[in-house]
């Protein structure tokens, strides 16, 4: 990742090419899991494992810094997600920042969120997870809810990127160990997602959110990551259970099935994603 993905990343001349080498990557890097049914619900893919627990949901925000990822090249841990919990995992699409800025990401995925409660779901059947810029809609979407009254089961954030003013302190003093995230590309993406939008506004950096009576949260990140300052600052505002993991990559968890940290990491979070179920039931 240091000395081939970080680099392309580094020289990616627009959003549109880092689009394209993400969708093109990501069936190589990543593996799917077999015995899954894939169907689309309305503005979402759902992965539907075998013996699928009733009434267990799990709406999954896929990351990509806002200009990559899709259901299709996130279907590999979404997957793992449904095979390891049981539950149904929802994957929805939302607009990349060069198709409609901020906030038509978080729009979409209130949306998306408005949209299974729409088939008879109920908040307390709903765990929201994402990953990186999908993290920061999942912790964005969570204050939307609690200050409507909605209280999701619990909420799972792998590497959440929640402050869009770039003020964390991990941004430079974890720049040259990070193996992945190119610090000097981070405030062009900024801009252009949020297009003259305050990088203040809680939808933007939920980092400045408030988060009345929280749900069970898992954050878990690298050590290593320049977004680690995001994470620990998450975690203090909403409660969350905090996993520093050291030398692993930023959201390693996609590798689920072939690194023996993954493997670890995803079966923490399925024991999370479990219990919070459990809990929302009584």
């Amino acid at each position: 990742m240091r000395w081939a993905v970080k680099p392309q990343l580094e020289k990616s001349a627009t959003p549109e090419t880092a689009y394209r080498s993400f969708e093109r990557l990501a069936p190589l890097l990543f593996s799917t899991p077999r015995g899954l049914e894939v169907r689309q619900e309305g503005p979402a893919e759902c992965l539907m494992p075998a013996g699928a627990v009733p009434d267990c949901a799990i709406l999954y925000l896929h990351g990509g810094a806002f200009v990559a990822g899709t259901p299709r090249s996130y279907r590999a841990i979404a997957g793992r997600l449904a095979r390891r919990t049981g539950a149904r995992v929802f994957l929805p699409d939302y607009p990349h920042l060069q198709e409609a800025p901020f906030p038509a990401a978080p729009d979409a995925v209130l949306a998306a969120w408005d949209g299974l409660l729409a088939q008879g779901w109920r908040p307390s059947d709903i765990v929201i997870a994402g990953d990186s810029a999908g993290g920061n809609l999942v912790f964005g979407l969570l204050a939307d809810l609690l200050a409507r009254g909605q209280r999701p089961a619990g909420v799972v954030g792998f590497s959440p990127w929640g402050d869009l003013t770039l003020s964390g302190e991990s941004l430079a003093a974890n720049a040259p160990a990070d193996p992945l995230i190119p610090v000097d590309r981070m405030q062009e993406a900024v801009e252009m997602y949020l297009d003259g939008a305050d990088p203040r506004d809680p939808r933007a950096s939920p980092v400045f959110a408030d988060f009345p009576d929280p749900p069970p949260v898992l954050i878990q990140v690298g050590a290593d990551e320049v977004l680690r300052s995001d994470a620990e600052r998450l975690a203090e505002k909403t409660g969350a259970k905090l996993e520093i993991w050291p030398d692993v990559p930023h959201v390693w968890q996609m590798f689920d099935g072939r690194l023996p940290e993954a493997n670890a990491a995803m079966r923490q979070v399925a024991r999370f994603v479990q219990t919070s179920f459990d809990r929302a039931r009584r």
